[in-house]
């Protein structure tokens, strides 16, 4: 069994000679070599292509538009904001009040407490009944509360919070370079379907020029009836393949559409490129200069994680505070009340006109003495998922290192068949000429001139896999590099 292997994203999948008949059966031509650039048009305007797509469009586009990078690009604008609110957390608490009322002034001796806030905060004296004198009365009031000193709370708060969009940023970028990856994979596979439905068409048109020419010699009692037949079958076959390459380049490209976020639509890729050999691949200097972006992403979180492990320790510090209050009051009640019940004023100005100011400045410190005993099992749990991160940010590294390992193999591999593929489609040509040329003249069958049409069709498809695999590859081991410069900039 001869094995085969064609392209899907980033994966390999192997596959047999009979599996590549029953998915595409390409075989290959032999008229029309000066055609191409005619067949290509046709093709592309027969599928209905918009527009020729270049891939650093695509890439752009996808960035611009995919759902989960607009999203998290506003979840870093989110983070930013959070950083602005903790740095005014700094700032005093400065309340301004101000009420006025109208009722009763009874007082009485005894205890009360204020249960909920649902005390009365009517104050006077406590006479031997009950009357309803009223007048109205005011407060004026402004507060002003600063925990001017909290043992590094706040500092690690606004380091907490820088550090939380260090995070969003890193893992913006690294969604940004897993979407560029997606994204080259899809063009790449796209641009192989189109390349295999371009040798499907070819396939189609050499079918129909052996069955005219079987048809009419045939006709003319230099054949048996048989070719003919043979030959129509294969005419209907090639149909059946280029149905099947044109449902598999749509299936392809609708996968490009979905990664870009655009409306549906059918796109011609640029094929100049797949020809040649990436030039970094030449240079051998494909290698990261800097930390992959999923792993800049891990080291954020633990960056998090070790933030919170120095903020919930500050928590077992107290906290020292200034504040200040200036009070203004005003009643109707006069100050011989106390002596003559009758000496209020109903008068609305009269009760909120102030004629009393108190002030009082101070500095407080508050210390919970429980609070280190409970935030210190906040401090250990929260060790235990710095650790658990690190651990995820060794398993990605050992990934990624595997999976540039691999990349390596498989770029000399598929470098090896690059170099092979040309050899095999020249000796098969060769072939399918010399048994053309018997089959012409009555010294074969159909049958050898179809094996040779298969072999020939069998290298030129393994040529455009190749070359399509070429890049693939130093697309797989850009991915584990984290440099997508390296693959962009060769176009």
């Amino acid at each position: 069994m001869v094995i085969y292997y064609c392209s899907t994203s980033l994966n390999m999948t192997f596959i047999s000679t009979r599996q590549i008949n029953l998915c595409y059966n390409f075989t290959l031509e032999f008229m029309y070599f000066k055609k191409i650039t005619l067949l290509f048009f046709l093709i592309f305007a027969s599928i209905g292509y918009s527009q020729t797509l270049s891939l650093k469009e695509a890439v752009k586009t996808g960035l611009e538009n995919y759902g989960s990078i607009r999203a998290k690009n506003n979840y870093t604008n989110a983070s930013k904001e959070t950083l602005k609110q903790s740095r005014r957390d700094y700032l005093p608490n400065l309340n301004l009040s101000a009420q006025q009322d109208y009722g009763t002034v009874n007082g009485q001796n005894g205890p009360l407490y204020g249960f909920g806030g649902l005390g009365v905060a009517s104050s006077g004296l406590p006479l031997p009944e009950q009357n309803w004198n009223s007048a109205f009365g005011a407060l004026y009031l402004v507060n002003m509360n600063w925990d001017f000193f909290t043992f590094g709370k706040t500092q690690e708060k606004i380091n907490l919070s820088k550090i939380d969009v260090q995070a969003k940023e890193k893992d913006l970028q690294q969604e940004k370079f897993q979407q560029e990856i997606k994204i080259s994979a899809a063009y790449l596979n796209l641009l192989a379907s189109q390349r295999l439905l371009i040798s499907q068409q070819k396939n189609l048109d050499r079918a129909e020029v052996f069955k005219k020419t079987a048809v009419a010699r045939v006709k003319n009692g230099l054949l048996a009836g048989v070719d003919s037949t043979l030959a129509t079958a294969e005419v209907s076959k090639a149909k059946i393949a280029l149905n099947l390459a044109k449902n598999f380049v749509k299936e392809q490209n609708n996968k490009l559409v979905d990664l870009m976020g655009v409306a549906p639509q059918d796109f011609a890729t640029d094929t100049l490129f797949v020809t040649q050999i990436p030039k970094e691949l030449i240079k051998g200097n494909a290698a990261a200069d800097s930390l992959h972006p999923l792993l800049q992403f891990y080291k954020t979180k633990i960056d998090y994680s070790n933030q919170q492990v120095k903020l919930y320790k500050r928590f077992y510090y107290p906290t020292m505070s200034a504040f200040g209050v200036l009070q203004t009051r005003a009643s109707g009640f006069e100050n011989s009340y106390a002596t003559d019940q009758h000496a209020f004023s109903r008068n609305y100005w009269d009760g909120v006109n102030p004629d009393r100011t108190n002030y009082l400045v101070g500095v407080g410190i508050t210390w919970n003495l429980t609070t280190p005993f409970r935030s210190s099992k906040q401090v250990s749990a929260q060790k235990f998922v710095s650790q658990a991160l690190q651990e995820e940010y060794n398993q990605a590294d050992r990934e990624l290192k595997s999976q540039l390992t691999f990349a390596e193999d498989k770029i000399k591999i598929t470098l090896d068949n690059y170099a092979e593929a040309p050899i095999q489609v020249d000796a098969a040509k060769r072939a399918y000429i010399q048994k053309s040329t018997l089959y012409k003249n009555g010294l074969t069958d159909l049958t050898d001139l179809t094996q040779t049409i298969y072999t020939l069709n069998r290298a030129e498809i393994d040529r455009d896999i190749v070359n399509n695999n070429v890049w693939q590859s130093f697309l797989l081991k850009v991915a584990a590099t984290g440099n997508f410069d390296l693959f962009i900039n060769e176009f």
